[in-house]
């Protein structure tokens, strides 16, 4: 008899896939052991050549639902002896090679358990298995294994052990297991941290009377607390705006169930997200007729929602039976709170705080994502839990160099290539707060200490200004690293070729890369920006004309002010102003040295003109309203004119653009038919610079393309004519630039 040896890389830790390996073993009545590694699931065995093909293929063909596996091979092994076939002690190392395994929502299975009556986990709100349960948000070390997890403290009772040590129970080496007998504990705290006495029954007949009472709860879910409070009180609503200090941007929404969703129209697409292992926030359309409490989503076609996908939201909201309001755990701005030393900040916004014993161990906001309404792609608004820190290349081999990316300041995320894999960290927030600066180190240093990373370079955006680009700076200086500054719209556009494995395609590729700002290479704010791939190089072809930047940052806050900038002779826009704005802003814009391409700021403007937004509370509000506005005019069929756009010189004028919606407006053409011919231009200005380029192959990255209307305008107006390429597994705001500054750092040493 023959031993052999199969390595299994990828998700393939804390998702059942030893126990997968050792029931097919025992069925095949094979002897060997399985064990988890640094690289994976590592199986060595005795079996004849044929035997041994069938188990290998039986293994991945069976695999467990969850796993994802990126490589695999069978090869001899010198001669072993074993007895029978066990699961044995992972195999520690200094140095890992392996994805995290990211948090999971709650599967069916310990849906139906902690429902029944007769199980022993009956409404026990922390109920887990193989298939599901936290991950990477309570992982200390790898290989997965509960020692190296934050599951250490909580010995298991017997009962759990038995099962823990059965291989053909459903939770046989299930990291997370526990029940009420051995398990985490709730704690349900007043203001004044006076704690509320009680078993879980009265801890949770007090949530649920706090909600129905208007109050504001707090709750420790999978990473970091979530501040919820019944969404059908409008007085709730407004007083955890007024706290949260979060006057208008849209809260999300956790119903208790997809069938409490009947008010939407969900199609397939939607469902798998929403009830899928990620479990993600899904924007959805409103129906025009179902009324939505003031203060969730106002002045938007779409309401955030999401379904429990930790089981203790389960357990509240399937007696609750309505939908709360469930938003991150933070004053506006500031990153999620999660640890218990923490906590006592949530008081300046909470009633109460539901917490528990089991520990976080780094920081994650819910995912977000959008599907746009004609042509069903999806776009990835926020990339957190469930996702993050993974990234799975299809094709493309990565080298062994160990590099950091700091990426942007802005939507903040960092990666890591180690080892041949790239880790994407989870949505960060901006780094304009303190507090964002110290879980951007702490994810660092959490990425650092687990994988054993020990970087050889560090990347940076080009601005000098950006706290990441400091932060980079400091850490190279402190390791006596070398440290490269990367083109922020150069980021954005290798990420999207890095994404779609377009970095050898013998066909130029036009980048499309627009967004609110980033340092350009002259020195401007760049932001519509045109750019070619040809012959592995860059060129930026065309662009926005410039327009200067009013109050530096105050610009990106004030609508007006962009249209200011842009036309600032219309009397429409003067009247925006008070007459001492107004000569302030004129002797600003007179001797701003500092000029914008900025397409961010060209919505801002159009939205402005067509008294949507002047002023806005939160980032992206006047997009998002200028998009929702023009989808009500535009559903697929309707006939839109585009507005000139060029000047004498052939250039991209915005001040053209801005005097069409204007003079249309002045004509007497509704907001929404206006806003959606913008959008067309859009599409038409695309097209040209294609064809001026001679390229048939469209690359789409920035935030302007988190808009789903322009996304479709997209398909459907160059789809038949172009190959179309957006973003998969990223974002296209600035979370995508961490792994763009590594692609092209990469590609300019040669690397791949």
């Amino acid at each position: 008899m023959s031993c052999w040896e199969i390595r299994i890389e990828g998700i393939v830790q804390g998702v059942g896939f030893r126990p997968h390996v050792y029931q097919l073993a025992h069925k095949m009545d094979l002897k060997g052991t399985v064990s988890n590694g640094a690289e994976g699931v590592h199986i060595q065995f005795e079996a004849s050549p044929q035997q041994a093909e069938t188990f290998y293929q039986e293994i991945l063909a069976e695999k467990p639902a969850i796993s994802r596996i990126t490589h695999h091979r069978l090869q001899p092994l010198s001669p072993q002896f074993f007895e029978d076939f066990q699961i044995i002690e992972s195999e520690a190392a200094a140095v890992k090679k392996l994805p995290f395994t990211p948090d999971y929502g709650l599967c069916s299975d310990c849906r139906s358990e902690m429902k029944d009556v007769n199980d022993r986990r009956f409404a026990y709100p922390f109920i887990t298995c193989t298939q599901c349960g936290p991950r990477y948000s309570i992982i200390t070390d790898l290989p997965y294994d509960r020692p190296w997890t934050t599951m250490q403290p909580f010995e298991m009772c017997p009962t759990c052990q038995a099962e823990y040590d059965d291989p053909m129970a459903r939770r046989h080496f299930s990291q997370t297991n526990s029940c009420a007998e051995c398990g985490i504990t709730l704690k349900l705290l007043e203001r004044g941290n006076r704690v509320v006495e009680g078993n879980n029954p009265t801890i949770k007949a007090a949530i649920l009377k706090a909600w129905e009472d208007g109050k504001i709860i707090a709750i420790k879910g999978i990473g970091g607390f979530l501040l919820t409070c019944d969404a059908s009180n409008p007085h709730a609503i407004a007083v955890l705006r007024q706290r949260k200090q979060r006057p208008s941007k849209p809260f999300a929404l956790m119903y208790p169930s997809v069938e409490k969703l009947d008010t939407f129209s969900l199609d397939d697409l939607q469902k798998e997200r929403l009830q899928g292992p990620v479990s993600p926030i899904v924007l959805l359309p409103r129906d025009p007729n179902f009324y939505l409490t003031k203060g969730i989503a106002d002045g938007l076609s779409e309401v955030g929602v999401m379904l429990p996908y930790a089981p203790l939201f389960e357990w509240l909201l399937d007696t609750y039976q309505k939908p709360i309001v469930a938003t991150s755990g933070n004053i506006s701005h500031s990153p999620i709170i999660y640890r218990e030393e923490e906590m006592g900040m949530l008081w300046e916004v909470a009633d109460c705080i539901l917490t528990h014993n089991r520990a976080i161990v780094v920081p994650q906001d819910d995912s977000v994502v959008r599907i746009s309404p004609t042509h069903r792609q999806q776009i990835i608004l926020r990339r957190s839990r469930g996702w993050a820190p993974n990234y799975f290349p299809s094709q493309m081999a990565f080298p062994q160099e160990a590099i950091f990316a700091a990426g942007a300041h802005m939507k903040s995320s960092i990666g890591l290539l180690h080892e041949g894999n790239v880790y994407i960290s989870q949505y960060l927030g901006s780094l304009s707060h303190f507090d964002t600066e110290k879980t951007f180190s702490h994810v660092r240093k959490h990425l650092k200490k687990v994988l054993g990373s020990q970087p050889e370079i560090i990347l940076h955006d080009l601005h000098p200004q950006y706290a990441s680009t400091r932060l980079a700076q400091a850490l190279a200086e402190e390791r006596n690293l070398p440290s490269v500054g990367i083109p922020h719209h150069e980021a954005h556009f290798a990420a999207i070729l890095g994404e779609n494995e377009l970095l050898h395609t013998e066909d130029p590729v036009l980048g499309i890369i627009w967004d609110g700002t980033g340092y350009g290479t002259d020195g401007q704010v760049w932001g519509g920006e045109f750019l070619t791939w040809r012959n592995r190089k860059m060129t930026r072809v065309a662009h926005l004309d410039y327009f200067p930047v009013l109050g530096g940052d105050k610009m990106a806050r004030e609508p007006r002010m962009a249209a200011l900038s842009i036309l600032p002779e219309a009397s429409a826009i003067h009247q925006k102003f008070t007459s001492s704005e107004w000569k302030l802003l004129q002797a600003w814009r007179k001797r701003s040295p500092l000029q914008t391409s900025s397409m961010g700021r060209l919505f801002d403007a159009v939205a402005s003109v067509l008294d949507i937004v002047d002023v806005q509370s939160f980032e992206g509000e006047a997009a998002m309203k200028l998009e929702s506005i023009a989808r009500t005019y535009w559903s697929g069929e309707e006939e839109l004119l585009s507005y000139d756009y060029r000047n004498e010189k052939g250039n991209i004028c915005p001040r053209i653009i801005l005097q069409e919606v204007l003079g249309d407006k002045k004509r007497g053409n509704t907001a929404s038919k206006i806003a959606a011919q913008f959008h067309f231009t859009l599409i038409q200005i695309i097209s040209q610079i294609a064809m001026d380029q001679h390229t048939q192959q469209l690359a789409f990255s920035g935030g302007v393309f988190q808009n789903a209307l322009l996304v479709d305008m997209c398909h459907s107006y160059l789809g038949k004519r172009y190959r179309l390429f957006f973003h998969q597994q990223l974002s296209p705001n600035d979370e995508n630039i961490a792994f763009g500054q590594m692609i092209h750092y990469l590609v300019q040493q040669e690397k791949i």
